[in-house]
């Protein structure tokens, strides 16, 4: 690896038994033989589609029931308590060692107490795994138990994406669903042991580069990780399904409109006037749609806070590329 000069070094803005983690800041050089670029660059078409499910979509425009956002607490609730008993089982393992923050990430009390939120004290008997979450709970026993290593793959893609886009989801499903402003139902998207994301999941970043692996086990990892994005759609296809029967009046707040009925505003349709498509085009690096998405902004004030939350979200999803 290209050795560079070191600057100061950094806080991660994570504690660790009292003192503080330190990492290098931006002065790190990575290679495209990293493990965290090759997660990257090799999931890039698995993230896509994930963002693109119906499901993800309805929820960043706040059009949420309230019956599906608790089936789907109580399906997070399921896999992360699954990798997380999966990891503690393995937190000696020399590739789980590094990776393994307990107190940062671990989300399995979070959510439960979020579950109590919606269910009452009696919430373990109310939720039950359900057919699309249960291969996904399945593959990450068999990983833990035959091949650890693996557990590196479930691990990023739900840790680093909940760090990355969770708080926008959050804002997003606290106003639709007008759930309380000092947090109650929303325990899984506040991380009160990191300080600072970003430093955080440099170290993340860091610490994964620096495990001993081949080149052959870096690609079964990032094909568990597309598997896990696979794992991740099946849940959103049935919590759309499931959406489909519920007789719930849907909560969204005035968070938003469809893609269509902002197209309908435009002049003749055109795409280059839509919102949705000039933003695509600021976040790809074409400084010609920056202008023209804050006029758009400015003249369709129904469309910011469905906008806000949707370029939020890209953005969150490339920090989570880059860093």
């Amino acid at each position: 690896m290209t050795s560079k000069t070191k600057a100061e070094p950094k806080s991660s803005g994570v504690t660790n038994g009292g003192a503080r983690i330190v990492v290098d800041g931006d002065d790190e050089v990575l290679s495209p033989t990293d493990l965290s670029e090759m997660l990257a660059e090799g999931t890039k078409d698995s993230h896509d589609k994930a963002e693109n499910c119906q499901f993800v979509k309805d929820f960043l425009r706040g059009r949420i029931k309230r019956e599906l956002f608790k089936r789907g607490t109580a399906a997070l609730y399921f896999v992360y308590a699954a990798m997380e008993e999966e990891i503690e089982k393995n937190e000696d393992h020399p590739h789980i060692a590094p990776i393994y923050f307990p107190a940062e990430l671990h989300r399995r009390e979070a959510l439960a107490r979020d579950l109590e939120y919606f269910y009452g004290e009696d919430w373990e008997s109310q939720i039950s795994l359900s057919a699309g979450t249960k291969p996904y709970v399945d593959r990450i026993h068999e990983v833990g138990q035959r091949d650890p290593v693996l557990l590196v793959a479930h691990s990023y893609t739900r840790y680093m994406g909940d760090l990355s886009g969770g708080q926008i989801l959050k804002k997003v499903a606290q106003r639709a669903l007008k759930l309380p402003s000092t947090g109650e139902g929303l325990n899984f998207y506040q991380f009160e042991g990191i300080h600072s994301q970003k430093g955080f999941k440099q170290l993340y970043r860091s610490r994964m580069n620096e495990l001993e692996l081949d080149a052959e086990t870096k690609e079964r990892i990032v094909g568990e990780s597309n598997r896990a994005f696979s794992f991740n759609m099946m849940v959103f296809t049935e919590l759309e399904e499931i959406g489909k029967t519920i007789k719930e009046e849907v909560q969204d707040a005035g968070l938003g409109h469809s893609h269509s009925e902002i197209m309908e505003g435009m002049d003749g349709g055109d795409i280059n006037k839509c919102p949705y498509y000039a933003a695509k085009m600021v976040a790809s690096g074409n400084p010609t749609y920056a202008c023209q998405l804050a006029m758009t902004l400015l003249r369709h004030p129904p469309c910011q806070w469905a906008l806000a939350a949707w370029v939020a979200l890209l953005a969150g999803f490339t920090a989570w590329y880059l860093l």
